[in-house]
């Protein structure tokens, strides 16, 4: 993918036709904040979307932004700590999956109830919500994990069928065309590895 930002059409629409196919075992809707919480990474690309939109929020709705910065230094605060890489850049280390901060399987994974920053905690919504990275727009619909096993949100799907939810599969070539744009991204802009979004937005300026 020579142009990544031909890559944010590609995503919706492939979103777009997994929800028409799902119907109603897809329930994701304003207020549901269970994928909203949790320390993931997100790319450069994404980092940069992301903070793009937070600048514009701060000319549009300064209180806004105001209240998201709070939250982004709060919750660095909070995990500053167990970051698992170089918490001056951002930058994770590739290792971060072994992390306490990331691993699903300890008890002790703090960031695994960690609000996202930009989640509005009155409203249930994302304040950056047309900013979002990647992952955050493809939640929900049946994705294929490494593996090879679909997997959904654990709230969707529920009397669904394994044909059903075969048949609403998001589409498996996103992936690797995600992964072609961030590398077209990283070198045309020199960036390297992956952030999370609190340490994204703190790098913007006042």
């Amino acid at each position: 993918m020579n142009n990544p930002s031909d890559l944010l059409p590609i995503v919706d629409a492939a979103l777009a036709s997994s929800v028409e196919r799902s119907g109603a075992h897809l329930v994701c809707h304003p207020g549901c904040t269970q994928c909203c919480h949790g320390i993931f990474p997100i790319s450069q690309q994404d980092a940069h979307r992301i903070r793009a939109g937070f600048a514009e929020l701060q000319q549009h709705d300064p209180q806004r932004y105001a209240r998201i910065r709070t939250r982004v230094a709060e919750t660095l605060s909070r995990i500053a700590p167990l970051f698992p890489g170089d918490l001056a850049t951002g930058i994770l280390a590739e290792d971060y999956e072994d992390s306490l901060l990331f691993a699903d399987e300890s008890e002790e994974a703090l960031g695994e109830n960690e609000p996202c920053p930009v989640l509005d905690p009155t409203t249930g919504t994302c304040d950056l919500y047309q900013h979002r990275p990647i992952v955050c727009r493809t939640f929900g619909p049946p994705m294929r994990t490494p593996d090879g096993d679909l997997a959904t949100c654990e709230l969707c799907y529920i009397t669904a069928s394994t044909e059903q939810i075969a048949s609403c599969e998001f589409d498996p070539s996103i992936p690797e065309q995600e992964a072609a744009s961030n590398e077209d991204f990283d070198a045309a802009h020199h960036t390297h590895g992956e952030t999370i979004v609190a340490c994204a937005l703190r790098a913007c300026k006042r």
